[in-house]
């Protein structure tokens, strides 16, 4: 086996241990809300993510795959396998960063950075592919196309849980406090619709390194392989069993302090957005809607309870990922040709 052909493999396993960080790091924003709220023990919420996550995997389709595969173009098949290695492996370090330090970032755009960061690395600006000439012609494409419904994403993820929130208080105007308990239980519905939705948008990501690691071999499957679809629904479930727990106090009580119809409130939205972007191809990122989430229902109850400078730090956070990852996967591909010879 040659040098890229063990790359590959290492990037195979590498890349279900991207999925398994991935659902431990972006659980703790999914459940965030519920377990805030005082809807269910952490345990309990972890459990019902877990399981919601696994399936989600399972029956999520291919469209996100396509469109991570496009960040790249067709003409690196002799670095498939140091490309992946390198893109992952930056993507994994990221999690790990974000998560010491509590930082609910994305998961799906460390990806899409280190993908980024590999094919310049490899080709320069050729070696990725922008999307800017199909955008002047109307098409969402390759990095534009990521870009966009990162914006847009975080735009329906505040914007919808605000609309959302006031016609809940219009609504709930003459409500008595006993609703709360109800709302709670409903949440259990919610938040398994939240995580099933990031389930089936994220393990896609991982499925699509697997698919382009497989080339390296000569074998390019025209759809993900069972097996490869099975083992990123196991690695993104039993990561969502361990939780991050940093991460749950920063969505969950440090922007906004949520009661029951708040958290209900952003679990709905989540589910509707991220569910929608599954069926359209875009590599969303749940995290970043539900704490966009957060800060819209905040702002719907009392712009002045919301704690605006962490909410900056978690935006500023968010638009960093993309370069950083891309730096450390360029970084990564120079270093691993130097010692190859080449």
């Amino acid at each position: 086996m040659d040098a890229s052909s063990v790359l590959a493999v290492g990037g195979i396993v590498l890349s279900l241990t991207f999925a398994f960080t991935n659902g431990y790091n972006d659980v703790g924003a999914d459940v965030a809300t519920m377990v805030a709220s005082g809807a269910a023990s952490v345990k309990g919420a972890l459990l019902t993510a877990s399981l919601a996550n696994f399936i989600g995997a399972m029956v999520g389709g291919s469209a996100v795959v396509l469109t991570v595969q496009g960040i790249l173009t067709a003409d690196l098949a002799g670095s498939l396998g140091l490309g992946m290695f390198c893109a992952v492996l930056a993507a994994t370090a990221w999690n790990g960063i974000s998560w010491y330090y509590g930082i609910p970032s994305s998961s799906t755009h460390a990806l899409i950075g280190g993908l980024v960061g590999v094919g310049v690395a490899l080709q320069g600006m050729a070696g990725v592919n922008w999307g800017t000439e199909e955008l002047l012609a109307g098409q969402l494409v390759g990095v534009v196309k990521v870009i966009a419904f990162l914006l847009v994403s975080v735009l329906v993820g505040f914007g919808g849980s605000f609309l959302l929130m006031k016609l809940a208080r219009i609504a709930l105007r003459r409500a008595k406090v006993g609703l709360n308990a109800h709302l709670r239980r409903l949440q259990w519905l919610t938040t398994g619709f939240q995580t099933l939705a990031h389930g089936a948008n994220d393990a896609q990501k991982q499925m699509a390194l697997i698919a382009l690691a497989l080339m390296t071999f000569g074998n390019a499957p025209a759809t993900v392989p069972l097996w490869a679809r099975v083992a990123c629904a196991t690695a993104i479930g039993l990561g969502s069993l361990g939780g991050g727990y940093r991460i749950m106090r920063t969505v969950g009580r440090r922007i906004f302090k949520l009661r029951p119809v708040h958290a209900l409130v952003v679990q709905a939205n989540t589910s509707l957005t991220v569910a929608l972007s599954t069926a359209v191809g875009a590599p969303v990122s749940s995290t970043q809607v539900v704490t966009a989430g957060v800060m819209g229902v905040g702002s719907a109850e009392n712009r002045k309870l919301v704690h605006w400078q962490i909410g900056k730090d978690l935006i500023a956070s968010w638009f960093l990922t993309i370069p950083a990852t891309a730096g450390i996967a360029a970084v990564a591909v120079v270093a691993l040709r130097a010692i190859m010879g080449g």
